[in-house]
């Protein structure tokens, strides 16, 4: 049975309204899409290039012993070890002979831990415990209460407890394995905390926010967005430094003001930098990084970048070379003798890096390739060799 011409079917009216809506929900969700991805991309919070001043972690250190190790803790020797338990122990009332204890199963040890801002009194923190002496495993041992000092000498954190360490070590008569470091152990939760650090900062009219890398470009992009959303709050002092006036409405809620002002987002400018790790041969490359004019020629590479007017034929290929063309460079590797071939002048480090890595080009003479051209003065930017 038909339908007339002018009436549609229930079923097809049915899908076209189905598609309708997931066409409209499509729409909206790529509208919403394009409003949030370029920010995500391309921007960073503030919270994330820059800190409020004043509001850092602070450092602490003990010492203490390890006790409970399985015949793996300090020798005889190690001095400070045995006068260390004999004093621990003569606090208990027992009194002992340091030099005719036998500490083998107790190590010396250096506690370290890091107490962040904010922390109140029964918090607890994670510390690190190092030996001191000649142990050879911390595995298994249990730290004693041990103070946590500060840098003016008063005790901050106390830590106690069993140590996790992530390794072993073992011998027989055939040998001893070793696997990662079993002197070095963590205690997670392991100290708490008994003394809290007043922080001034969040309290008056003004406050100051510095920049984790002092840059005058950025420090102005800051200055700008701040204003843009608390008109005349913020003003750079220097390239790392920015003062702030809190605004009347917000002086008594300071977490509120400064939680916007974390939150807001810029798009940072990078510096123009080459990181470059020869022991594990690792390149890493800005992308702001640019070759001014420069030829190169390395083995049987050979490379100029210049200045292209007006050029629609590449110079005469030899016999026996080969060729890689990117976008934007042409490079040469010719078997029997170097000819150099042109990139754009402006070219970015990263297209060369690219171009040399297409032909083949090991990483170690990539490294000597950037050095060589750093030396030149042709590239336009810092080469850090860590």
């Amino acid at each position: 049975m038909t339908m007339g011409a002018g009436r549609e079917l229930p079923e097809a009216r049915v899908k076209r309204v189905r598609m309708a809506r997931v066409a409209l929900i499509a729409a909206l969700l790529s509208g919403a899409l394009s409003v949030g991805l370029p920010h995500a991309c391309f921007s960073a919070r503030i919270k994330d290039i820059a800190y409020v001043s004043g509001v850092r972690p602070n450092v602490l250190i003990g010492y203490g012993l390890v006790v409970g190790l399985k015949r793996t803790g300090d020798k005889v020797q190690t001095i400070f070890t045995t006068q260390t338990l004999a004093n621990m122990l003569e606090k208990m009332g027992v009194i002992v002979d340091p030099t005719l204890t036998k500490i083998n199963n107790v190590a010396a040890v250096m506690v370290t831990a890091e107490l962040p801002p904010f922390s109140r009194v029964g918090n607890r923190i994670d510390v690190t415990v190092s030996s001191m002496g000649d142990a050879s495993s911390l595995e298994g041992g249990v730290l004693v209460m041990t103070p946590m000092r500060g840098g003016d000498g008063q005790t901050y954190a106390v830590a106690q407890g069993p140590v996790t360490v992530g390794g072993f070590v073992a011998s027989g008569q055939a040998g001893s394995v070793q696997k990662n470091h079993p002197t070095v152990g963590r205690i997670v939760n392991g100290a708490i905390v008994e003394q809290e650090i007043e922080y001034v900062a969040l309290k008056g009219e003004t406050m100051v926010i510095s920049l984790k890398r002092s840059d005058f470009t950025n420090a102005r992009k800051v200055v700008e967005r701040i204003n843009n959303v608390f008109e005349g709050c913020a003003a750079a002092q220097d390239g790392g430094t920015i003062a702030l006036a809190v605004p009347w409405e917000l002086r008594e809620d300071p977490v509120k003001f400064l939680s916007i002002i974390e939150n807001l987002d810029i798009k940072p400018d990078n510096q123009a930098k080459i990181v470059v790790d020869e022991k594990t041969g690792t390149i890493v490359i800005g992308e702001d990084v640019r070759i001014a004019t420069v030829g190169i020629s390395h083995g049987n590479i050979s490379v100029q970048i210049k200045e292209i007017k007006n050029v629609s034929q590449p110079l005469p290929y030899s016999k026996g070379g080969q060729t890689v063309v990117t976008p934007e460079t042409e490079i040469r590797v010719d078997e029997e003798k170097g000819h150099f071939y042109y990139m754009e002048e402006g070219t970015s480090i990263k297209e060369l890096v690219n171009a040399l890595n297409a032909i083949g080009v090991s990483t170690r003479d990539v490294i000597i390739i950037l050095q060589t051209i750093k030396a030149s003065g042709a590239l336009n930017a810092e080469l850090e060799v860590i």
